[in-house]
């Protein structure tokens, strides 16, 4: 596995490949490296807790209609399943980092990754305001274990030492020293 200070062995001029979000930034790691994934966790911090908010003003407004006992019983049962669901996301996105880091993308990979993620965003985008409310509103109840489950995701996303994009760049400049 490649290590994040490693460096390419001297010899001829390497054209060091950008990265989506991180440019060539990730090759030395420095103070704007560091800046670029400070400003991905910030705008992921600010995404949880709007999430966690919605879920739990969704799931609010949900409650509110039951009787006193029920409410009582559905909080505690709501409570353990964020718990739950708050591991399961941290766990499933560390073996997917794992797995990931076992046959990490190239460099034109990645980009080709990105370029076909945003195209879907982009169809996913119009599936209709209506069809949305609809569907938000009958998740209502588990919203919070919902967005439990993203937070963790997100969180253990964050937090990794090195992005399996940053270790394909560094194999695929070991394996094409020239940059060709």
């Amino acid at each position: 596995m490649s290590k994040a200070s490693s460096e390419v062995a001297a010899g001829a001029p390497v054209d060091i490949p950008k990265l989506p979000k991180l440019g060539r930034t990730w090759y030395k790691r420095g103070a704007l490296y560091w800046l670029c994934r400070t400003r991905t966790t910030l705008f992921l911090l600010i995404l949880m807790t709007g999430i966690s908010f919605f879920s739990l003003a969704l799931y609010s407004g949900f409650r509110d209609e039951m009787p006193h006992t029920v409410r009582t019983v559905c909080d505690c049962v709501q409570a353990v399943a964020a718990c739950a669901a708050l591991v399961w996301g941290w766990i499933k996105q560390r073996r997917s980092h794992r797995q990931a880091l076992l046959d990490p993308p190239s460099p034109k990979q990645t980009w080709i990754a990105k370029r076909d993620h945003n195209r879907q965003a982009g169809k996913s985008a119009g599936f209709g305001a209506a069809g949305g409310r609809v569907l938000i509103a009958l998740a209502a109840p588990v919203m919070p274990a919902f967005a439990a489950y993203i937070v963790g995701w997100l969180a253990a996303w964050t937090t990794v030492r090195e992005y399996p994009s940053e270790v394909g760049a560094r194999r695929w400049l070991q394996e094409h020293p020239s940059g060709t």
